[in-house]
């Protein structure tokens, strides 16, 4: 359940955009966004942030087509999304993380910056859990932030990881997972059969990962159990059941869009909930907002337990025959 620790989701969804958007790459963009208005893309493109990490609009766009080409816009192949399913699939990316490791891949320096002083902290002791050694991790460490910053050449040309970054998942579970690979993929090659801990010394003691998630977990019991019935109901049929908007407006009898802004807003009170409680267990802020970046698959957590209360029966009992209008 991803949406627990969205970086990127502390944005409304309702944006009010500034009276004047930018026109010089309308044209470009329109052509790859055929059915979505072009306030859309730019919502898009300010809430990710994007112009912070050196990208323009025409850029970004660049980067949201191809995601959405790459996997149907989160469909199965061969369907054809309407245009409010693919706005729905764009709103619901890690927008500021896409944004971030894409520009990274452009070899952007602001972003850089940002990306250096937000994750290698992380990834470092992330490295050194992985190897279980100092020495072997900050080389695991090195070697992937030398991967990323596109020093490797593929075809006579620079290419970085990131640019493979969909924003369906956290960037730093993404950064973890592509660590955890690595590794492996090191151990093929060296045919190393000696275990890890004879060959270094342990690494250096930090604050334990296990015991932040311990916290993350407990903060996400609360989180949750806190909340409305009919807001657990939407979380389970669309994050567990992998239901369609659509799916879950038809049986709740309202628009899809309804559905839509409700998710985001859900998503938003959840976040700002969750560093509530984070903080209240001990953590400062910036502890906080770093264990909410923690990878989903390591918290020990039956989040369809927790959920399970909800019943349908709070909204309606009948399915409805059609979408209903959107209200304004």
């Amino acid at each position: 359940m991803l949406i627990l620790v969205d970086r990127s989701s502390s944005k409304p969804a309702d944006l009010a955009l500034p009276a004047e958007q930018p026109s010089e790459a309308a044209p470009a963009v329109a052509l790859l966004f055929p059915g979505l208005p072009l306030s859309l893309i730019h919502e898009l493109w300010c809430a990710a942030e994007a112009e912070t990490c050196g990208l323009s609009m025409e850029e970004f766009s660049l980067v949201l087509s191809g995601v959405g080409e790459r996997v149907n816009f989160g469909h199965p192949p061969g369907a054809n999304p309407e245009p409010a399913q693919k706005a729905a699939f764009f709103r619901a990316l890690h927008l500021a993380e896409l944004a971030l490791a894409h520009a990274c891949a452009l070899g952007r320096e602001a972003a850089w910056q940002i990306f250096l002083s937000r994750y290698r902290a992380s990834l470092t002791q992330a490295a050194y859990s992985i190897t279980g050694s100092a020495t072997l991790g900050q080389d695991l460490a090195d070697s992937l932030y030398a991967e990323l910053y596109g020093l490797r050449e593929t075809g006579g040309e620079r290419r970085s990881p990131l640019a493979s970054y969909s924003g369906r998942g956290s960037l730093l579970g993404w950064l973890r997972t592509t660590l955890v690979q690595r590794f492996r993929d090191h151990h093929r090659r060296t045919h190393r059969e000696t275990p890890l801990d004879d060959l270094d010394s342990p690494a250096p003691a930090a604050t334990p990962i296990s015991a932040d998630l311990r916290l993350l977990t407990t903060a996400i019991s609360k989180t949750l159990s806190g909340i409305a019935a009919e807001d657990r109901f939407l979380l389970a049929a669309y994050y567990l059941d992998r239901q369609t908007l659509l799916q879950i407006a038809r049986t709740l009898a309202v628009h899809e869009a309804t559905i839509s802004r409700r998710l985001k807003r859900l998503a938003d009170e959840l976040r700002k909930k969750l560093l509530e409680n984070l903080m209240m267990s001990g953590l400062g802020k910036a502890a906080a907002e770093e264990a909410l970046g923690a990878d989903p698959r390591d918290i020990e957590i039956n989040l369809r337990k927790l959920l399970q209360t909800s019943q349908t029966s709070t909204f309606s009992n009948q399915a409805a025959p059609a979408v209903a209008s959107d209200p304004a």
